[in-house]
């Protein structure tokens, strides 16, 4: 397992109830029975790192591979399955979960899924037979006419391991599919609302990446190529028990108008801006914070008039934001950040180069979950990251940091990593006089 994290378990306990009474509210809003709660989790690859689906996660605290959370509405019985894989899996790989752990993870039972697994690992497209403990139970929820309250959504990019799993289980029990009601939007909403633990992981992720950048600026240098930029800064991640939280971005010259621009590979020349975006994820918990860098440690006249729209366009929306408005609503324009940054953009001539979006939500992921319907409320943690990128020019600038919502507007969480130009410059500055 990647964390070693002590399990909370009042806290996990907490939002099992929270997430019982909203579901059973919904259903009673459309005439449903109680039913059963399924939460599924991630499998895991031998070409990468396990880390646990963020739902899941969240609602469980449990990072075990390939399980499945039972819980029964009308009785309040907690079932957590685990796959079988008997003592050939304590070989390769050491379990999170093992029987007989019932109090410490706050369930009722903790059951083997199915029939013994092969090897020591269960795989999505997996045999039925190692997942038949759970099938007979859903099953039986199916006969009884008991929906199956899921991560299930519609759309083309939420809870696809999930949901490819359910179509696996639908083969194997009858009527499955028609039971299934998705449940995304109220872990969703549950997931937004930070509360003061979870802040305190994302100061710590913030302050990782905060590091990461001050080791990136220092290295920063013509002749240089982008993946030695790279090094260093996820260096810090490491050193400080954290992951990439995505795939870091150093991008120079022209790369840096390329907006997901990773491959990280080409010579940093005289001249170049170079745009870092960074994030580390500290106890499941990310970060992502974006600078722009003078490569020769000096703007130019042009560089410093665009890094200064940038910078402008940043700190008027974050003097904005507030619950009440949204991150971006075309029925609320003049509430929603990302049509205010535009039109202030547009005032001084640089919409056409400003292609993606003022901000996301921030969290357990990336591109956290939440509604975009919705306005911003207190507890969101978003970002706000203007930029403009003008190909012709070679010139890509981005600024980016993360904020938290509170009563009467933002808390800049990342206010210690310098942004200003002078600043920048200095940074950049400090490792050329220190090699020279």
């Amino acid at each position: 397992m990647p964390y070693n994290i002590p399990y909370d378990v009042a806290m996990y306990a907490g939002r099992m109830q929270e997430l019982c009474f909203l579901v059973e509210e919904y259903a009673k809003e459309r005439q449903l029975s109680a039913g059963v709660i399924l939460l599924i989790a991630d499998f895991e690859s031998d070409r990468s790192v396990f880390r646990q689906e963020r739902s899941f996660y969240y609602l469980t605290g449990i990072q075990e591979p390939a399980s499945m959370y039972l819980i029964d509405l009308q009785s309040g019985k907690k079932t957590l399955y685990i796959p079988n894989f008997q003592s050939i899996r304590e070989q390769w790989i050491a379990s999170s979960v093992t029987m007989g752990q019932e109090e410490r993870y706050g369930v009722d039972h903790i059951l083997y899924a199915g029939e013994p697994c092969k090897g020591y690992q269960c795989y999505p497209f997996y045999n039925q037979h190692e997942f038949s403990a759970v099938v007979t139970q859903l099953e039986e929820y199916v006969r009884r006419s008991c929906p199956i309250f899921t991560l299930s959504p519609s759309n083309s990019s939420e809870y696809v391991m999930q949901r490819f799993v359910l179509q696996r289980m639908n083969t194997a029990v009858n009527g499955l599919q028609e039971a299934v009601v998705d449940i995304s939007s109220i872990v969703s909403q549950m997931r937004r609302k930070k509360s003061q633990k979870e802040l305190e992981l994302m100061y710590n992720a913030i302050e990782i990446t905060m590091d990461a950048h001050d080791a990136a600026a220092r290295t920063l240098a013509p002749k240089k190529i982008e993946y030695e930029i790279q090094a260093g800064l996820e260096y810090i991640f490491t050193f400080s028990g954290a992951f990439p939280a995505f795939p870091s971005i150093v991008a120079s010259g022209k790369n840096a108008t390329t907006l997901h621009y990773t491959q990280n590979d080409k010579l940093i020349s005289e001249g170049d801006l170079v745009v870092i975006d960074i994030g580390a994820e500290y106890n499941y918990y990310c970060a992502d914070l974006t600078r722009t860098y003078p490569a020769s440690g000096v703007f130019t006249e042009r560089e410093r008039e665009i890094y200064q729209i940038v910078l402008d366009t940043q700190l008027y929306i974050a003097e904005l934001a507030r619950p009440g408005m949204w991150l971006s609503s075309a029925e609320h324009q003049d509430k929603s950040l990302n049509h205010l940054a535009w039109k202030y953009l547009e005032d001084r001539g640089y919409d056409k180069y400003f292609p993606h979006g003022i901000g996301h939500y921030l969290g357990l992921d990336v591109h956290d979950v939440g509604d975009y319907t919705l306005p911003l409320g207190i507890g969101d943690v978003i970002t706000i990251e203007p930029g403009i990128y003008i190909p012709e020019e070679s010139i890509g600038v981005r600024i980016e940091d993360n904020y938290w919502v509170v009563e009467d507007g933002v808390v800049c969480m990342s206010e210690a990593l310098p942004k200003d130009p002078d600043s920048i410059e200095e940074m950049v500055q400090q490792q050329m006089d220190e090699t020279e």
